[in-house]
């Protein structure tokens, strides 16, 4: 077998050395981290009712946590829950990081029943008839004291689904599926 170093030269490895190079760790494995901790906060505009706390320790998603983040992301209208994605969090705190604030996310809407989409949809034409929302997949949110805009542009760095504007409602979608903008 042949491997190619970073100076360029090529080295023969033996059985032995195959196996001791096939036990280091890859750039991927060495920079994933499972170590610390990650804290979310979120203010339920329509409800009022806030929810935080550290949703990740260690590695370890805290169940408890997330069942009362999903709570508070619930559909108000029809007042159904659902488990939210938890890479959606994962999105948020990046976010949260990249942006530099330490408050939380007001929040326009999170799950949202397939019987309160239908109804939004019928009103407007922004409303996807098979929305993330439904999934538990999506948040609208504004974060105070940040610009529109920058929130927006923070969300599409990070490549981590997709990204939606509304300047005029005063929000930024962010959601798991396919990395997209609109």
């Amino acid at each position: 077998m042949t491997v190619v170093c970073s100076a360029r030269r090529q080295l023969l490895l033996g059985l032995g050395g195959v196996a001791m190079f096939s036990m280091l760790p890859t750039k991927a494995e060495a920079s994933r981290s499972t170590k610390g901790v990650r804290s979310l906060g979120f203010y339920n505009r329509h409800t009022g009712e806030r929810g935080q706390g550290s949703y990740w320790i260690d590695g370890d998603y805290q169940n408890d946590i997330l069942t009362d983040f999903s709570q508070v992301l619930r559909d108000h209208r029809q007042n159904e829950s659902a488990p939210m994605d938890k890479r959606l969090f994962d999105f948020a705190f990046l976010l949260k990081q990249s942006l530099n604030f330490d408050e939380e996310f007001h929040i326009i809407s999170g799950y949202r029943s397939p019987k309160t989409n239908q109804m939004l949809a019928k009103r407007s034409n922004g409303v996807a008839k098979k929305s993330y929302h439904m999934k538990g997949m999506a948040l609208d949110i504004a974060v105070p004291g940040v610009k529109l805009a920058e929130v927006r542009s923070a969300a599409l760095a990070l490549k981590l689904g997709g990204v939606g504007y509304y300047p005029n409602s005063g929000f930024v979608h962010i959601d798991t599926g396919p990395v997209r903008s609109w």
